[in-house]
């Protein structure tokens, strides 16, 4: 499975009982690992068999369902329905005889069962040398990424077959003995997907030349085959579509992640459109394949397979979301010479093809083109241009490491708990820390909008009971200013519209700079302070789910003005632009005043000058009377938002230890008065 190296006895008690220790915690690592891969496939089948019927396996049942296209007399392709090979509707009509609810059943299970192999064998195909927890653990860790995977998820939702050419690929150049076996399962994978055919010169130029010519003899003779049971249908296929072009959804359409759709959604058309595909597509197969090649003569075969992969997504005509599942396999590249830049390409592969573009990328008009294209822009980076290290390159085993500050005492003896996440002085990756930003953003509104039902009205009623119960416990403290507040800044017309302004411009603008600066002037602290943040989000989400709270400009009888979107009709309250995008119930806690008060603190313990630290200080001071006098908070939510940013310090202090401080200058010892050999200064 790997080169795993196993080291001597110990030479003591000791060191045999921390090597126990050792294997021990390995143990549960892989059998927590296997628990959650097994829960993700668990999830999977539930969701597939649970949907209503008529809505999951829709593409099964086009194809052999009692009006599907297979039980046609006519051509496969008189619909366009139908966009796999002849040779895939030979082999997919004696299922037609099927019961419905067995097949889909059977359907469901048996691709389930293809991703674990799938799984299997990309852990047994890593390159070699692989340490032996990297060995244990690559199985359930590949088969969890494949269940969360997009293309395995589209594939078991709509019942496809695309993950049967990729498993035979994979078969073909991992698990089978002799080169003819091989070029046979790669022969069949070319007769479903005959873009699978780009792994020819892949076999070619790597010496295993029988390979090719038994995958060229199967293909041919499959291909033949299903030409003589089925001349019509092999005619329109092979001739009027080109080898399926133009059949199934428009080719513009989102799910086409090839360069070809990509081409039509830029509005480029006939034969201009086609011209520059054929060009572009033979520049792409040409320096893809090439690269290819170098990395499976340089043992990284399971890289190379993929890079063909990616061409073979970026050059076919058509390369639906099912049909992607090459750009996940790519992840195994390692890119970077620092440790700190070795997760970036993994990272950004696994987010592209986990979660929807528009997670990744804001909802903006002129980033549309970037979004509609995040996969195919992740398989032609990682054809083409992503920097692979060379197994002889002095970096790919050993990177340079991250610059870890000494351990410092603290009061607690188990603290930090996680001691390599803090106490880092080296820089962390931009483009890592921007992703993750994003999609950590991107995840936070789809949080806030789902504690509601997934709108802005829904749970309505329980927020405005919540309100009454936050407006009870004001007056009982008598710290209930909110009304009174709102209408005398209502009244000064410039104090309104300062606050309007301050309310919804500094936001986010204010803490994206201290972060900015934070990483470019002072990166331990820059971690530090990140850290902070996210965990103060994270706790302040489980309040917006737990507790959806109106605030006073929505809490109909209350009076209080919406100075920022205007008086409110409590039978259609109007939220401003993003009515149907925000949860406008998330009132407590207020990340509003906690963002703000966290960039107060940061500011105030990082700032070299006392008018800096005094500046800072001002920004919560401001945003809580803004939030305030905008009728957007209760004054128990801005209490609120200051506990979970105490919170997020907190943790941060608990999981990664105390803030790293600059190293101290070495102390100059003076040459007049040497120190003693004991090392205490003389008296």
């Amino acid at each position: 499975m790997a080169n795993v190296e196993h080291g001597g006895t110990a030479g003591n008690a000791f060191g045999a009982g921390a090597a126990e220790s050792a294997r021990a915690r390995l143990r549960a690592i892989r059998i927590g690992l296997w628990v959650i891969a097994a829960v993700l496939a668990i999830r999977q089948v539930t969701v597939v068999l649970s949907t209503p019927k008529g809505e999951r396996l829709t593409d099964l049942e086009t194809w052999v369902g009692p009006n599907g296209v297979l039980h046609v007399k006519g051509s496969l392709y008189d619909s366009t329905q139908f966009t796999g090979t002849p040779f895939g509707g030979l082999v997919l009509k004696p299922l037609t005889r099927a019961a419905e609810q067995a097949l889909g059943w059977g359907w469901t299970f048996g691709s389930l069962s293809l991703v674990v192999v799938l799984g299997l064998v990309v852990a047994r195909a890593l390159p070699h040398p692989v340490s032996r927890r990297t060995a244990l653990l690559a199985a359930p860790v590949a088969i969890s990424l494949l269940m969360l995977s997009l293309p395995v998820r589209n594939a078991l939702y709509l019942g496809q077959t695309s993950i049967i050419p990729v498993l035979l690929v994979l078969l073909g150049c991992f698990a089978v003995r002799g080169e003819r076996a091989s070029g046979l399962l790669i022969g069949v994978a070319a007769a479903l997907q005959p873009t699978m055919l780009l792994f020819a010169p892949l076999l070619w130029f790597t010496g295993r030349r029988r390979a090719v010519e038994s995958s060229a003899i199967t293909f041919a003779g499959l291909g033949a085959l299903a030409w003589a049971a089925m001349p019509h249908d092999s005619t329109t296929y092979w001739v009027h579509h080109l080898a399926g072009v133009g059949l199934g959804g428009d080719a513009d359409d989102l799910s086409n992640q090839s360069l070809h759709g990509a081409l039509l959604r830029l509005g480029l058309n006939g034969p201009l459109e086609i011209t520059l595909f054929l060009l572009l597509g033979a520049a792409v197969a040409a320096l893809g394949l090439r690269r290819a090649i170098r990395y499976a003569r340089d043992g990284q075969l399971l890289l190379a397979v993929a890079i063909t992969g990616c061409v073979a997504v970026v050059v076919s005509p058509t390369s639906w979301q099912h049909q992607l599942l090459w750009v996940l396999l790519a992840l195994v590249g390692r890119v970077g010479k620092k440790t700190s830049d070795r997760p970036m390409w993994p990272v950004a592969v696994i987010l592209v093809m986990t979660l929807p573009a528009k997670m990744m990328l804001p909802n903006m008009a002129a980033l549309f083109p970037l979004r509609d294209n995040v996969v195919l822009l992740a398989a032609l980076a990682a054809a083409t241009i992503v920097p692979f290290l060379s197994r002889t390159s002095e970096y790919y085993r050993a990177p340079i490491p991250t610059d870890y500050a000494r351990p410092v005492p603290t009061r607690w003896k188990r603290v930090p708990l996680l001691p390599f996440l803090g106490r880092v002085f080296t820089r962390p990756n931009l483009l890592l820390e921007v992703l993750l930003i994003r999609v950590g953003y991107s995840a936070y509104q789809q949080v806030r909008l789902a504690a509601t039902g997934g709108t802005s009205a829904g749970g309505r009623a329980t927020a405005e009971h919540h309100g009454d119960q936050i407006l009870s416990i004001e007056r009982f403290l008598h710290i209930d200013i909110e009304h009174w507040v709102n209408h005398a800044v209502f009244k000064v017309e410039w104090l309104r519209d300062f606050f309007d302004f301050y309310y919804e411009s500094f936001h986010f603008v204010v803490p994206l700079t201290v972060l900015a600066v934070l990483y470019a002037r002072r990166p331990g602290d820059y971690r530090w302070a990140r850290s902070a943040l996210g965990f103060a989000t994270l706790i302040a989400l489980l309040g917006f789910w737990l507790f959806p709270l109106a605030p006073p400009r929505l809490m109909p009888g209350l009076g209080v003005v919406d100075t920022v979107h205007g008086v409110q009709d409590f039978s259609k309250p109007d939220y401003g632009t993003l009515t149907a995008l925000t949860n406008q119930y998330a009132a407590m806690p207020s990340l509003h005043f906690g963002w703000s008060l966290w960039c107060g603190v940061v500011i105030a313990v990082l700032a070299p000058k006392w008018w800096m630290k005094a500046l800072g200080l001002l920004h919560p001071l401001f945003t809580v009377s803004a939030i305030v006098a905008t009728g957007n908070h209760w004054v128990l939510d801005a209490v609120g938002g200051a506990a979970v940013v105490g919170a997020g310090f907190g943790l941060t202090h608990l999981l990664q230890g105390p803030r790293p401080r600059p190293l101290m200058k070495p102390v100059e010892v003076s040459m007049k008065e040497p120190v003693p050999a004991t090392g205490r200064t003389p008296s």
